[in-house]
């Protein structure tokens, strides 16, 4: 029981750490880079900054109120969870905004676009692996695509094209050009940071000696395979098509390069088929923070 406790307690503090961490990230994006350039990012982020601009009153001023509506949307159609680390993250993230002076570090837009959206991407991923949430746009995202049964990237890009419609109409085009770089940057920034090197690879392997490599795959790799039977489709000589086993594995890129290695040695004429997998649910995979919705 102390051990668990003790397990807990620490998982909690990392947990804290990382949130922390993200909420000083997407701050430093935003003061040091973002917002004494007038540049815009996606999401309810991204409109509060527009709002911000527009208006000329604070930004943590509308993260709150913009924010408050997702919230309680969540709060009764989604989960009272995500509800209660949607204003943790938030409060965090509009507290951090007013007291902590960060400099602003250059005017050159480029620079701007790719570092601020860089740091705002890595601030919003390191809060997600906190379990926390410090834009309310996937709140609303998740609510509409289970209303007009479309998924959440689409909602989510239609949100965004109208924002940077509005910011090309109200701040310019060149503005709206560097903000959707801008978005771009953070977006990129924040899949790298939640799914990383450690991105799942689905492998298939064809080969006589799939008997070796199944086992090297399991004792060696310690990953789970399943084998399939395959039907060649053709036989040498005119003969009928042979019978074959296929193994197919899920693995992350860091381990790859073993399993190469292992294809190598044992079969270096098998042949193998890799692309990228979103997810997996149970199995022996090694299991990255999840999305808090």
């Amino acid at each position: 029981m102390a051990s668990y406790s003790f397990n807990t307690i620490k998982k909690n503090i990392l947990k804290f750490g990382s949130l922390i961490l993200g909420v000083l990230s997407a701050t430093f994006g935003l003061k040091s880079f973002l917002l004494p350039n007038k540049f815009i990012d996606g999401g309810i982020t991204g409109i509060s900054m527009l709002s911000s601009v527009l208006s000329g009153l604070p930004l943590p001023i509308f993260i709150i109120i913009l924010n408050l509506p997702f919230i309680i949307l969540a709060y009764s159609n989604i989960s009272r969870e995500l509800s209660v680390k949607a204003i943790i993250g938030i409060s965090c993230l509009s507290l951090s905004l007013i007291i902590i002076p960060f400099p602003v570090l250059t005017y050159d837009k480029l620079l701007v676009a790719v570092f601020g959206g860089f740091f705002l991407g890595a601030g919003i991923a390191f809060a997600i692996r906190g379990g926390g949430v410090i834009d309310g746009t996937e709140i609303l995202a998740i609510y509409l695509s289970r209303k007009l049964h479309t998924t959440v990237g689409d909602i989510i890009l239609f949100i965004n094209i109208i924002i940077f419609s509005v910011v090309a109409i109200t701040l310019g085009v060149e503005i709206a050009f560097y903000s959707i770089l801008t978005y771009l940057s953070a977006s990129k920034t924040t899949d790298f940071i939640i799914e990383g090197i450690e991105e799942y690879i689905a492998v298939i392997i064809v080969s006589e000696k799939s008997k070796e490599l199944r086992e090297a795959i399991l004792f060696n790799l310690n990953r789970g395979a399943t084998i399939f039977l395959g039907k060649r489709g053709l036989g040498n000589n005119d003969s009928e098509p042979s019978y074959t086993e296929v193994i197919y594995t899920v693995l992350t890129r860091l381990e790859l390069p073993k399993l190469t290695a292992e294809i190598n040695r044992i079969d270096p004429s098998a042949f193998v088929v890799m692309h990228k997998v979103k997810d997996t649910i149970g199995g022996y995979i090694k299991k990255r923070p999840q999305n808090v919705i």
